[in-house]
């Protein structure tokens, strides 16, 4: 195999691997991001488990972190909690970099 081969079978890997952490992350995000709605929905203990398993499935209905916001947005309106969308966004974003480093840290 040329340097160059191994060069480019490091590349595959390093993007393989990477892809994987940024899965990992993303599903630990949506799971945080889950049980932080939870109690701010009011929920505790198995329902708020129950709750954060709910949105981490709702990620799977689109590519992408819209589906998970329509449905946190959807059930704060009807649970009557006023956080904007954008507040949402920010909340997501802060718990992906907490997630990242968590998913990091467990190797």
């Amino acid at each position: 195999m040329s340097t160059f081969d191994d060069r480019d079978h490091a590349f595959e890997n390093k993007f393989a691997h990477d892809k994987e952490l940024l899965f990992k992350a993303t599903a630990r995000r949506n799971k945080l991001f889950g049980l932080w709605a939870a109690e701010k929905l009011g929920k505790a203990g198995e329902d708020a488990q129950a709750y954060a398993k709910e949105v981490v499935l709702a990620d799977f209905e689109e590519p992408g972190d819209d589906d998970v916001l329509r449905k946190v947005s959807a059930d704060f309106k009807a649970g009557g909690v006023s956080i904007s969308d954008q507040e949402l966004r920010y909340e997501m974003e802060r718990l992906l970099v907490l997630a990242k480093q968590q998913v990091v840290s467990e190797g």
